[in-house]
C-alpha cells in the first residue's frame, strides 16, 4: 500500500507580523501637545495605558469584542421582561481599564489644572485599542455638566459617575460602586430635529414625571442613567431617567431591538420605548436643548479625538507595514511613491491630533471659568467636528490600501474594523451639516467666538504662509454673514480647522511637518463668484506632496518600536 506524503510547496516569506507590543503614546505630536498644555505630569500614566493598548492580550480583547456582538434579552426564562443586553466578556475588561483609568467623568471630580486634557490625552490612546466602548465612556464624562443643572441630582449621582469602579448589571444606582450614564435624544420623525419629539412627559405630583414615547436610537442601554428629551407642559426638558428605580424595580424602559450597524459592533444601540418611565427634570423646564447641549459639546470633542486616535491608528499601521513588507527587492517605504502616500497620512494625523488637544485644553479652561476658551471652543469644536470626522473614513481607506490585499482581510490587521468604525464620529451629535450650521450659529450669535478664533489663528501671524491663511479666512468670514451665509457652512468649518490647524502647526511643529502641511493644505483658490480664497485639503489623491519636502523625517513620526 502505498503512503501519501505532502510535499512542501512553498516557505513563507515577506510576511510582516501583526504589529503587537508597542506603546501607543509614543507619538510625538501627543506629547508635545499635552506639554504644551502643562499636562506633562500625566506622561506615566499615558505610557502605561498606551503599553497596554500596545499589547496581543489587548488586540484580542478588541477582536474578542467585536466578533461577539452584544445580545438581546427582552424576557427571562419564565417570560418576565427583563430588557438586558449581553456583553462578550472582553467588552467588560476593556471597559474596566477605561473606568479605572479615569476616561469617563473622572476629571469632573479632579481640581488639577489639566485635568481634562490628560483624560483626553488618555482617551485617544485607550480608544487605538477599541473604539466601540468609548460610546458609554463619552456619554458618561459629557453627562456631569448637564446633571449640574439640577443640584441636588448631581449631589447624588456625580461622586458615583465619577467614581473609578466599574460595576456593570442593573442594580439600583446609589447601591452601586459606580455608575455610567447614556443619552436618547432622536425619535423616528425628527432625527437631528429634536424639537420634533413626541414623547410625553407628565408630572406625577411628587416632583417626577413619567415619560412615555420612543427614541429611534439609544446607546449603551445598560447604562445606570439616561439624559432623554421629552416634551413636558412647559416645552422640550432634559430628564434623568434610570433604568432600576430607587425601590429595586425595573423602570417602565422597554428595549424593541438592537441595531444592525455597520460598525461599531462591540458597543449595543438600541430602539427604546417608554411607557410612563419615572424621569427627574434636569434644568429648567422647557429648555431641553440648553441644557443638553453642554453634553452635546463633550460628546463632540470625544469624536474630535477619537477620530485624531482612529487616523493616527491607521497611519502607523501602513508606515509600519510599509517599513516591513519588501517590494521589488526594497521596503515598500523606500519607494517614493510610499513614502509619499506615508507622509501625507502622518502630516494628516500630525494636524488632528495636535488640534484635539488644543481643544482639550480649551474644554478645561472653560469648565474652570475662562469665557474666552470657552467662546472659541463654541465655534472652533463643531468645525473640527465637521472637518477632521469627516476625513477619517478616506484616510482609513487610504492607510488600508498601503497593506494591499491584505489590508482587506479580517484576520490580518485591524484595518478593516477601523474603516467600518470609521464614519460613525462623523455621525454621531450632528452630521456634517447640522454641526457645520452650528458654526454659523455660533458666529451669529456670539460675536465672542469670532474674537476669540481670530485671536488664536493670529498667534502665527509671524509665519506668512499662516498669515495668509488667516486672511483668506477672514474673507470667507464676512461673506458667510450675508443672507446666503448657509451656503458657505461646509467651506466655512473645514476653513476654520485648517486654519487653526495652520496657526497651531506653524508654531509648534517640526519643519518639516509644517512645510508639508502648509504646501499641500493651504492651496489659495478663488471660488466661481466668490473673492476669497479657500483653504482645503488636497486637491490630489494621498502621496501628491509638492516636491522639495523631507518626507523621511515626516515618516519618522509615524515610526514606533515594538518589543
Amino acid at each position: 500500500m502505498t503512503q501519501s506524503r505532502r510535499h512542501g510547496t512553498h516557505e513563507v516569506l515577506n510576511q510582516v507580523p501583526p504589529l503587537v507590543g508597542y506603546d501607543v503614546a509614543d507619538d510625538p505630536a501627543l506629547l508635545s501637545a499635552i506639554r504644551r498644555e502643562r499636562c506633562g505630569w500625566a506622561e506615566p500614566e499615558l505610557h502605561e495605558l498606551g503599553v497596554l493598548a500596545g499589547t496581543a492580550a489587548t488586540q484580542e480583547l478588541a477582536r474578542q469584542a467585536n466578533a461577539n456582538k452584544p445580545v438581546l434579552r427582552t424576557h427571562d426564562s419564565r417570560g418576565y421582561r427583563i430588557d438586558e443586553v449581553d456583553f462578550h466578556p472582553s467588552w467588560h475588561q476593556l471597559m474596566t481599564t477605561a473606568v479605572s483609568h479615569g476616561l469617563h467623568a473622572a476629571p469632573w471630580a479632579d481640581k488639577t489644572p489639566a485635568a481634562h486634557v490628560a483624560r483626553a490625552a488618555k482617551f485617544l490612546v485607550w480608544t487605538q485599542a477599541e473604539a466601540g466602548h468609548g460610546c458609554p465612556i463619552s456619554m458618561t464624562y459629557a453627562c456631569v455638566p448637564a446633571l449640574r443643572h439640577s443640584p441636588d441630582l448631581a449631589a447624588r449621582y456625580e461622586p458615583l459617575l465619577t467614581s473609578a469602579s466599574y460595576d456593570p448589571g442593573l442594580r439600583p444606582p446609589e447601591g452601586k460602586a459606580g455608575l455610567l450614564a447614556g443619552m436618547a435624544m432622536t425619535e423616528k420623525q425628527g432625527g437631528s430635529d429634536v424639537r420634533a419629539n413626541t414623547t410625553t412627559a407628565v408630572p406625577a405630583g411628587d416632583g417626577s414625571y413619567l415619560l412615555t414615547g420612543h427614541k429611534w436610537f439609544c446607546s449603551a442601554p445598560m447604562c445606570d442613567l439616561f439624559l432623554v428629551l421629552a416634551q413636558a407642559p412647559e416645552g422640550l426638558t432634559c430628564f434623568l431617567l434610570p433604568r432600576v428605580l430607587p425601590d429595586g424595580s425595573r423602570n417602565a424602559m422597554y428595549i424593541q431591538r438592537l441595531k444592525d450597524k455597520l460598525g461599531n459592533c462591540s458597543n449595543a444601540s438600541c430602539e427604546a420605548e417608554y411607557d410612563a418611565a419615572v424621569a427627574w427634570p434636569v434644568g429648567e423646564p422647557g429648555r431641553g436643548v440648553p441644557t443638553i447641549i453642554n453634553m452635546v459639546s463633550a460628546t463632540r470633542l470625544d469624536c474630535v479625538l477619537g477620530s485624531a486616535a482612529a487616523i493616527r491608528q491607521s497611519a502607523v499601521i501602513a508606515a509600519s507595514y510599509a517599513r516591513l513588507r519588501q517590494a521589488f527587492g526594497v521596503p515598500l517605504i523606500d519607494h517614493p511613491a510610499m513614502t509619499g502616500v506615508i507622509a501625507d497620512l502622518t502630516v494628516e494625523s500630525e494636524a488632528a491630533t495636535t488640534l484635539a488637544i488644543r481643544l482639550a485644553g480649551a474644554a478645561d479652561r472653560a469648565a474652570r471659568g475662562d469665557a474666552a476658551e470657552a467662546a472659541l471652543l463654541r465655534v472652533a469644536l463643531p468645525a473640527a467636528k465637521y472637518w477632521i470626522c469627516k476625513r477619517t473614513p478616506m484616510i482609513a481607506a487610504e492607510a488600508l490600501e498601503c497593506l494591499g490585499g491584505n489590508g482587506y482581510v479580517e484576520d490580518y490587521s485591524p484595518m478593516p474594523r477601523l474603516l467600518r468604525d470609521s464614519p460613525l464620529n462623523s455621525i454621531w451629535e450632528g452630521s456634517g451639516n447640522v454641526t457645520a450650521l452650528d458654526v454659523l450659529r455660533a458666529l451669529t450669535r456670539a460675536p465672542a467666538c469670532a474674537d476669540a478664533l481670530l485671536a488664536e489663528v493670529d498667534l502665527a501671524a509671524g509665519d506668512r504662509r499662516a498669515a495668509a491663511a488667516a486672511a483668506s479666512l477672514r474673507v470667507l468670514l464676512n461673506e458667510a454673514e450675508g443672507p446666503d451665509g448657509e451656503r458657505y457652512a461646509r467651506r466655512l468649518a473645514g476653513q476654520i480647522t485648517v486654519t487653526l490647524q495652520a496657526s497651531l502647526l506653524a508654531r509648534h511643529a517640526p519643519a518639516a511637518i509644517w512645510d508639508a502641511f502648509s504646501s499641500s493644505r493651504l492651496g489659495t483658490t478663488a471660488s466661481a463668484g466668490s473673492s476669497a480664497g479657500s483653504v482645503t485639503g488636497p486637491g490630489t489623491p494621498f502621496g501628491s506632496l509638492p516636491d522639495g519636502l523631507d518626507l523621511a523625517a515626516i515618516v519618522a513620526r509615524s515610526a514606533v518600536s515594538t518589543g
